[in-house]
């Protein structure tokens, strides 16, 4: 299946250099570029892409404010955050607005193509970095039961942006069986979703 890509940064060399990274992957389809997020919006209602590889902080159009205005606008694309920036304001504000992962310019070519992947599939991705900050604004575990040797192995792929499917392919095990790994892995860190327990596993060390 192919991945329509919209790929949004202000600085043209670096929107130029992601797209022809992403184009060279054999599922991909760069379909558009956008300078801001007002043009990444008015191109995602035309292009109707899978993902948008959003930069944050852009002149004449955040990052964040084109993905409250995606959601508002009921608009399929997934956002994949692609920033030089890790404060806390941008990460939380930027997972709050909506976007399904985030990573860091600096994250190797493989991480990005990977996140890509996991954005369209709808499986959060977050660089470490990025999970760490997080976890400091997700509610701390009201348990403290360890995860067993196959929870931390379903975790390390979910937090690698992994879905469920090619978890279950690569353990050997069925689908469902995944869910109730993550089911028993969110019980235990007192979380909810695969965003909290990444971030809370790096933050406990689970996760290195």
């Amino acid at each position: 299946m192919t991945i329509r890509i919209l790929v949004v940064d202000d600085h043209p060399v670096v929107r130029d250099g992601v797209a022809a990274t992403l184009a060279a992957v054999e599922e991909f389809e760069v379909v558009g570029q956008a300078g801001n997020g007002v043009e990444a919006v008015r191109l995602a209602a035309v292009l109707d892409p899978d993902v948008i590889v959003m930069d944050l902080r852009m002149p004449g159009g955040s990052g964040v404010d084109a993905v409250r205005e995606l959601h508002r606008r009921g608009l399929r694309a997934a956002v994949l955050v692609l920033t030089t920036y890790d404060t806390d304001s941008d990460t939380v504000a930027a997972i709050e607005a909506g976007a399904t992962g985030y990573l860091l310019k600096d994250a190797p070519t493989e991480t990005l193509v990977a996140g890509v992947r996991a954005t369209a599939a709808r499986e959060t991705v977050l660089s470490p970095t990025v999970a760490t900050r997080l976890a400091s604004h997700v509610r701390r575990p009201s348990r403290s039961a360890a995860l067993s040797a196959r929870e931390r192995e379903v975790l390390t792929l979910v937090a690698r942006g992994t879905p469920n499917r090619a978890i279950a392919q690569e353990l050997f095990v069925s689908e469902a069986t995944v869910k109730t790994h993550l089911t028993h892995i969110y019980d235990k860190l007192g979380v909810t979703d695969r965003a909290a327990a990444v971030a809370t596993a790096y933050e406990q060390g689970i996760l290195g």
